[in-house]
């Protein structure tokens, strides 16, 4: 028989996925499972019949408080906030799982900043987790009815903001490429061809490296900017190509150090309509260390 702590450790990288992605932070994701894990050691097995729902709804709750605190956090936060990036290792093809491997990347857990807490929380236990929706609405305290009201709001915002496709990783990488070559030729032209006309960039600096402050728009706009400005600060000798969280981007090196992270995201034509980039050193910290993502089940693990 199974004991509490194995049990634990065996639900613990599904845990860490829907933290991490309730809250972008991996470091608030860990701090929230092991309260989850405390909370567990404090309760008397013999009471808890359902103990994989118990420990879902202990964790949803904990990271349901994280984020009210979070939320007064970003008030004073400088510049656009962008969720923790992670450097991973993708357990499935994407194309196999295409809802959940895109329920990591950064352009849908920015959609979900724009979900109320409820709203996220219902909605990536339902459809990223697939729990059923007597299990939801006990988690988050609600009538099964009012549940289905939350999940099917997000559902809709989330539909109406993100395409249903994700380059595979052959053609991401061709497009980092021409991302790059473009760089180094400062060449508007050739970015432009590769730029969604409502394209937006942003940059996280958090007040703790140089950063834009507000988020850029338009092809016009973006392409000038990277070919301008960024073309003399990158240099291909210090960038590498990796897996940030679950497609192909870019890591910057100052001597050893990550300086820059950047990943992209794709309209349904496959253009870029997203660029994100992380600069808040606070966020990179970890970002060496590889994550291992099976987006069949959302598990994260290292």
């Amino acid at each position: 028989m199974m004991s509490r702590n194995d049990f634990f450790e065996q639900a613990r990288p599904r845990l860490l996925g829907l933290a991490y992605r309730m809250l972008g932070s991996m470091a608030d994701a860990e701090d929230a499972v092991q309260d989850t894990f405390v909370k567990w050691q404090s309760v008397d097995g013999n009471t808890v019949s359902n103990p994989e729902a118990f420990l879902t709804t202990i964790c949803t709750n904990r990271c349901l408080d994280y984020l009210k605190a979070a939320h007064r956090k970003r008030v004073d936060y400088v510049g656009p906030w962008i969720p923790e990036p992670l450097q991973t290792d993708a357990g499935s093809d994407p194309e196999t799982d295409l809802e959940r491997a895109q329920s990591l990347t950064t352009a849908f857990l920015m959609l979900l900043e724009r979900l109320t807490p409820k709203e996220r929380a219902a909605y990536l236990l339902r459809e990223v987790f697939g729990k059923p929706y007597p299990e939801v609405a006990d988690t988050l305290q609600m009538s099964e009815a009012g549940c289905r009201q939350l999940v099917s709001r997000a559902g809709r915002f989330v539909r109406s903001h993100s395409s249903r496709s994700v380059p595979t990783p052959d053609q991401q990488s061709a497009l980092l490429k021409a991302f790059m070559s473009a760089l180094a030729t400062g060449s508007t032209d050739k970015l432009a061809a590769l730029l969604a006309d409502s394209v937006q960039l942003r940059t996280d600096g958090g007040g703790k490296a140089t950063a834009i402050t507000r988020t850029l728009q338009g092809s016009d706009v973006v392409s000038k900017y990277i070919a301008k400005i960024l073309s003399r600060l990158w240099t291909e000798d210090r960038t590498v190509e990796i897996e940030i969280n679950g497609l192909r981007g870019l890591v910057e090196y100052d001597g050893a150090r990550i300086v820059t992270a950047t990943t992209l995201g794709f309209d349904t034509s496959g253009l870029v309509d997203q660029v994100f980039m992380i600069r808040n050193p606070e966020k990179l910290a970890r970002l060496e260390n590889r994550i291992h993502h099976d987006a069949k089940s959302g598990a994260l693990w290292r």
